[in-house]
């Protein structure tokens, strides 16, 4: 992901600041406890794509969020 863009990138909810995990593809807003894939290097910023951030592999997707 291009840096300059993670700069200019906020949470689309909070409006808080994103970090990239670059190993899952996905920006993490740690104040919503939400992650935001990137595919194919674009950020999927709506909140019904983001998934809830838990403690393993059993996370649950954010309500309305459809898996892929």
């Amino acid at each position: 992901m291009d840096a300059k863009l993670l700069e200019i990138l906020v949470c689309p909810l909070c409006k808080g600041p994103l970090e990239y995990d670059k190993a899952a593809q996905e920006l993490i807003c740690r104040g919503d406890k939400l992650a935001y894939p990137v595919r194919d290097g674009i950020p999927i910023m709506w909140a019904q794509e983001a998934r809830t951030l838990g403690t393993g592999a059993s996370d649950a997707a954010a309500p309305g969020a459809t898996a892929s």
